[in-house]
């Protein structure tokens, strides 16, 4: 009983620990974020990164979920003789949910891993190091740019994935399910609301601010060689997928 006690009091105290160090880089990384000057160029390379090169697989995503989920709904209405109502059933499940959670779940294993394995080899190499020596902070120079990208531009994406998701939908429900295509749009247009499309986008932001911030501490404190850069990518995965998982319990319970 006692080894239990205090093996579970070492992971709360680890816990502890690790959550300060992510709010003090955060906090760090706010107060350099207002300090000029902004780095611009690393900022755009950043969200062509980030944004850009997650777009085929945001895409692909967001078109077969979509599929995915017209599927689903209409053989569950179809029981109920409501298969009009999967339009809207498609349009609130993307909008709401499933495109800001499983966009930042895709740029997360992408974006989220690489931002942990970069930092982490430049930490191992002592790169980091040396921006301390010639008097450049790094974490304006290497942590602000990926977390000013990942607040950016993760909105941006999910509005891409949900807008393939509904076409996804549309093609599968109208195209496939033979659903008039009249009544699949008019209950999408009656029962989606706008606070639906900004809801999911406001969560899609914290959800970029959750994967490139535990990306960037990672990577930033990593320690132990090569093997110590492929545990923090696999840690910074894990993390930032649950925490993602945690935040939008919340998100969802405040705003909906």
């Amino acid at each position: 009983m006692i080894k239990f006690i205090e093996t579970v009091g070492r992971g709360l105290i680890r816990f502890v620990e690790e959550f300060g160090l992510v709010m003090f880089l955060f906090l760090a990384a706010l107060v350099w974020m207002l300090r000029p000057p902004l780095r611009l160029r690393a900022v755009f390379k950043q969200m062509e990164f980030v944004g850009v090169d997650s777009l085929l697989v945001v895409i692909l995503m967001g078109t077969f979920t979509g599929g995915v989920l017209a599927f689903q709904a209409y053989h569950g209405f179809r029981l109920f003789g409501a298969e009009g109502l999967v339009g809207s059933t498609v349009a609130l499940g993307m909008t709401r949910e499933l495109g800001p959670v499983l966009t930042s779940l895709m740029v997360t294993g992408r974006a989220g891993s690489a931002m942990a394995a970069e930092l982490g080899t430049m930490r191992v190499t002592e790169q980091i190091d040396a921006l301390y020596t010639m008097a450049c902070n790094p974490i304006k120079y290497l942590v602000v740019p990926r977390i000013i990208a990942g607040v950016l531009m993760l909105p941006v994406l999910t509005i891409i994935a949900d807008f393939v998701g509904i076409i996804g939908g549309y093609l599968v429900g109208v195209g496939l399910l033979e659903i008039n295509s009249g009544i699949y749009v008019a209950k999408m247009i009656e029962i989606v609301e706008l606070d639906d499309i900004f809801n999911g986008l406001i969560k899609s932001a914290c959800f970029g601010l959750i994967l490139s911030l535990v990306g960037c501490y990672k990577g930033f404190y990593t320690s132990g060689g090569a093997e110590g850069v492929g545990k923090a990518t696999t840690q910074a995965v894990v993390v930032a997928s649950v925490s993602i998982f945690i935040s939008d319990y919340f998100l969802t319970a405040a705003m909906f």
